[in-house]
């Protein structure tokens, strides 16, 4: 019998636009993650991962019509409760022990949808497995309690306290309590026998000129430790003499004569007790504890931020994947926001899985996955779940006009546009651009349309283009433009750029035109400033790591 010869190509890393409840059952097979990072919403929804936040902390319309109903006591909620009492076991006693005093608030219904959502992260995590939820104060108590059902008080392993911040004005006047400046992060296993990798950190610096105070001719920092056999005779160690002095030993006679021609046994003065010659370039440093406060947080002056509420520092996420993962494992981040997760992944060679249900969040994730790894990336990944033809686009654009607004904007690029609920600017979104060394940001501003579009509608953009002082203006649109429509977007004119290449003032592009790779027509020989770009970043080695097969899959 002859044996194939064809290539099996192996599955990409995962990319899903979803509830991760559904997107979990659906594809993601049993004991097949070796490590689960999650940072899901808060009992509040103003802490929910929302893009973009007004500057007076209010929220867009379009982000509060995405997440009012987000963690309120309602039909669905009360649903996913009932479903989980109904499976009986440990989560179920759980849920019905916080219904009687938390009865039905935001809180409960909070606690009813995460735990189907542990119960599945359970399932798809390896008997060798870990799992960090990462959350605030508000609510971790609720969530440890909830992760010993699920998962067994047995295993759980560290209650962390991650400080996120420097001290700051969270203790406003008249407050009465203490600044707020730590999360939590709940470390579980699946099983008793997990990956683990200890991680250290650097001595500090006091510390080594204290005990390490002794140089060599070498200029190797030391201390001296003890030889001496704790227990004598009873322990079972050795009686002999070194350099004059007999006693009970650590080591074996052979063991201490080799110690001894390595030079790493010193007698201080004559007749001392000899000692060891404990390297501080041979100690790993200091183990880290479950207090973790020499992370850099994220503020305006980090390299790595994005813009994104809640983004964490990549060095959190570094931290997590080398104590509970090695190269080649499986990361699943479920509520992945911004992609750190991803990101990090990526870099450290692992393989991943995101999920969020936001386009805004999965456009962005893929812009910071080109800007830090290069446009090659994308063929590593598979984006499941958006369009990716007219009715699809046209079925979601139906189904949540925002949802659709964000999809189209991520296609081009640009970020949706701030706005107050009710305010109509004729904005939809942004893009920021540079095209000369002044360091002023040029703009595109963009008008999203799903339904019936009208020469009337080219008119308003003109004049919003003319009103906020922006270069370029772009219309979206699923119907094709009529004449009149493109007559008017031509007599808006021409930008010219610094460098004389001129491009059209108003541009209109289809929804099947973007589906085909058409673009907007900018100045591209400088980078764009849309969303901050994310710092460079390559893996030890650029491999396209393998997922496991899924049901369906070749």
């Amino acid at each position: 019998m002859l044996l194939s010869t064809q290539t099996v190509t192996a599955p990409k890393n995962k990319l899903y636009y979803g509830d991760n409840l559904e997107v979990l059952k659906m594809y993601v097979k049993d004991e097949s993650v070796d490590l689960v990072y999650l940072d899901p919403p808060f009992n509040s929804r103003q802490d929910y991962n929302v893009l973009f936040a007004e500057k007076d902390g209010s929220q867009s319309s379009s982000q509060i019509h995405a997440f009012e109903d987000t963690w309120e006591w309602n039909t669905e909620s009360m649903r996913a409760y009932e479903q989980i009492v109904e499976q009986g076991g440990r989560v179920a006693d759980a849920l019905r022990a916080f219904k009687t005093f938390l009865f039905n608030t935001d809180m409960m219904a909070y606690l009813a949808m995460m735990a189907p959502r542990l119960v599945e992260l359970r399932r798809v995590l390896k008997e060798t497995g870990s799992i960090y939820l990462h959350c605030d104060p508000t609510a971790s108590h609720y969530l440890k309690i909830l992760m010993d059902a699920v998962f067994g008080p047995q295993f759980f392993r560290n209650e962390i306290i991650w400080k996120r911040s420097h001290a700051h004005s969270d203790a406003k006047q008249g407050a009465q309590h203490f600044g707020r400046i730590t999360d939590t992060l709940l470390f579980y296993s699946r099983g008793t026998r997990t990956i683990w990798n200890p991680l250290y950190t650097p001595y500090d610096e006091k510390y080594m000129e204290r005990d390490y105070r002794r140089i060599d001719e070498n200029g190797r920092r030391y201390r001296i430790g003890d030889l001496s056999g704790p227990g004598g005779a009873a322990k079972g160690n050795p009686r002999y003499e070194v350099m004059g002095v007999t006693r009970y030993w650590r080591y074996s006679k052979e063991k201490m004569d080799q110690l001894i021609a390595e030079g790493r046994v010193i007698q201080t003065r004559p007749g001392a007790v000899p000692q060891y010659k404990r390297y501080l370039d041979e100690m790993p440093g200091v183990g880290v504890q479950n207090l973790w406060d020499d992370l850099p947080p994220i503020n305006n002056r980090s390299n790595e931020m994005l813009g994104y509420a809640t983004q964490k520092p990549e060095a959190l996420l570094e931290r997590i994947l080398n104590a509970s993962s090695n190269e080649g494992d499986l990361v699943l981040d479920p509520f992945c926001g911004c992609g750190t997760t991803v990101q990090v992944a990526q870099r450290l060679n692992r393989r991943w899985i995101g999920i969020d249900i936001t386009h805004l969040a999965i456009g962005l994730i893929k812009k910071r996955l080109s800007d830090a790894f290069g446009a090659e990336i994308k063929s590593t990944y598979d984006v499941i779940g958006e369009p990716t033809d007219y009715a699809g686009a046209a079925e979601l654009a139906a189904e949540d006009k925002y949802q659709f607004q964000w999809w189209a904007l991520g296609q081009v690029g640009a970020r949706p546009a701030d706005q107050k609920k009710g305010a109509d600017r004729g904005i939809d979104g942004r893009l920021y651009f540079h095209d000369d060394d002044s360091g002023q940001s040029k703009q595109i501003i963009f008008s999203v349309k799903a339904g019936g579009v009208t020469v009337s509608q080219i008119r308003d953009l003109a004049g919003v283009l003319g009103r906020e002082k922006a270069q370029i203006g772009v219309f979206l649109s699923f119907d094709e433009p009529t004449k009149p429509m493109l007559r008017e977007a031509a007599e808006a004119g021409l930008y010219k750029s610094t460098d004389g290449t001129t491009y059209p003032r108003l541009q209109i592009l289809t929804i099947q035109q973007i589906l085909d790779g058409k673009q907007p027509d900018y100045p591209l020989h400088r980078r764009d400033a849309t969303f901050k770009k994310a710092p460079r970043s390559r893996p030890a080695a650029a491999e396209n790591l393998p997922l496991p097969l899924l049901p369906g899959e070749n």
